[in-house]
């Protein structure tokens, strides 16, 4: 398993070079799979924004895919060298994915080899625990499972600075396994 985790995905320099430099192969040879935040519409996604963005980012055209909430089974028998979970809310993204069952296609995906790439809240989901982000993100109406997609072993407090520094500790010293990645980390982890 492979995750390039980051604050600002594609975002920054940084970032975007951490993040292709660490993919399977060159990014116009990867075939992406990426998973739009919670305020995608249908038409949103229909209209090939996302696609074009992913095309700006490096990814060919004919390798750019976006999950559809609204038609998930299109993609249930696709295979993908990368999965990219960019940011936005963490909960409203997660109750996204579990209520089309994508997240049992990420888990899938993942453990055939396909590379997560998470981006702040995508970061987040990539944990087992997601509770700790309630401080920076609004929890939608009736979301109650704070589990992550369980591929780290600890939490992120992302878009660190000084600002959140007091978070940070405080997780810290309830003895959580938490890292901070500011708007230019980014960090690999394998296993």
């Amino acid at each position: 398993m492979k995750l390039i985790l980051s604050s600002r995905d594609f975002g920054n320099f940084e970032s975007a070079k951490f993040i292709v430099g660490n993919l399977p192969k060159p990014i116009n040879e990867c075939k992406i799979l990426y998973f739009p935040n919670e305020n995608a519409t249908r038409s949103r996604i229909k209209s090939g924004r996302y696609e074009n963005r992913l095309v700006k980012y490096g990814f060919s055209p004919e390798n750019a895919f976006v999950a559809d909430y609204f038609n998930p089974e299109l993609f249930f028998e696709m295979s993908f060298d990368v999965v990219y979970v960019g940011g936005g809310n963490t909960f409203g993204i997660l109750k996204r994915l579990r209520a089309s069952k994508f997240d049992k296609l990420i888990l899938k995906l993942v453990e055939n080899g396909a590379v997560y790439v998470g981006g702040s809240a995508g970061a987040h989901i990539a944990c087992n625990d997601v509770s700790h982000v309630a401080r920076f993100d609004k929890i939608p109406n009736g979301f109650e499972d704070f589990s992550g997609l369980g591929f780290y072993d600890g939490i992120f407090v992302c878009h660190y600075s000084e600002e959140r520094k007091a978070v940070f500790e405080s997780l810290k010293a309830e003895g959580k396994n938490v890292i901070p990645l500011s708007d230019v980390d980014s960090i690999l982890v394998e296993n």
